[in-house]
């Protein structure tokens, strides 16, 4: 939507409508086209669908713009006379679409509530196991050798493994002391995880070969990871409340409303791309 203002005479209109703010409801009728009122009501509509850009202008800015876009519009409407069956088509279905919108924005209040949500977020950890979380250490070698000489230095000769990774790791961990973080199931190799898996808290492992080479493995930590907090899944609950509650209303309806369709096989599905139908 192109908003832009018309200076002329827009001071003494604000002034006016300053002095008539306290009557003002959304049938206030702003100005008139020919016999067309528009009305307060049309333009709260107009300033709601602006796109972000035009919403962050100043009001005087957008009442003056809004109001001058749709006197505009109506003076165009108005030269074309009867309006074109497309039209009448578009405005039908544009009429469909808000009324169903507004009984989504009815169901959605009525299914969407804290403690809906809450009782959807206990229903579907209840029975949950926190995940193993492991918080591990490596290093990694190309051989089988360099591997086992490198956890005798840890096991046998008493050096830190944070020491002896970043001497001889040569995995992007090595400068930090081999620290791999905290990680669950199927975010490592399958070799790589199932070691780690196997081990005793405080202990090394290894060597381990992957893809990658060699490992030796130390386990620092063991913890249960946290179910994720109802705010991380708010916005997945509620889209699944409102789904659900929506589909349970048109089955509802449609039981008690006659629907028809038609048969399979009885309309070309091409039709609805040929436009030649909406001329006259």
């Amino acid at each position: 939507m192109r908003i832009h203002t018309t200076l002329l005479g827009s001071a003494a209109l604000m002034a006016g409508l300053a002095t008539a703010a306290s009557a003002q409801d959304a049938d206030t009728v702003i100005a008139t086209v020919g016999d067309t009122e528009i009305t307060l009501g049309q333009m709260i509509i107009t300033r709601a669908q602006l796109p972000q850009q035009y919403a962050q202008l100043p009001d005087d800015v957008l009442f003056i713009g809004i109001l001058d876009q749709l006197i505009q519009q109506q003076l165009l409407a108005d030269a074309l006379g009867d309006a074109p069956a497309r039209v009448e088509y578009a405005l039908e279905n544009e009429r469909r679409t808000l009324m169903a919108g507004e009984t989504i924005n009815d169901i959605t209040r009525e299914a969407i509530t804290d403690e809906a949500v809450q009782a959807a977020y206990d229903e579907r950890f209840a029975d949950v196991e926190p995940a193993t979380e492991y918080n591990a250490s490596h290093l990694l070698v190309e051989t089988e050798e360099e591997a086992i000489a490198a956890k005798a230095r840890v096991e046998d000769d008493g050096e830190e493994f944070a020491d002896v990774a970043r001497d001889v790791s040569t995995g992007p961990t090595g400068p930090n002391g081999g620290n791999l973080g905290w990680f669950g199931a199927g975010q490592m190799v399958p070799e790589f995880e199932q070691a780690v898996m196997d081990m005793e808290v405080g202990s090394v492992a290894g060597p381990v070969q992957t893809q990658f080479g060699w490992h030796v493995i130390a386990l620092n930590e063991v913890r249960d990871a946290e179910l994720p907090s109802l705010d991380s899944v708010r916005q997945e609950i509620t889209g699944q409340l409102q789904e659900a509650a929506i589909q349970e209303r048109l089955t509802a309806l449609e039981e008690e409303i006659t629907v028809t369709r038609p048969e399979e096989g009885a309309f070309d599905p091409a039709l609805i791309s040929n436009l030649d139908l909406l001329e006259p």
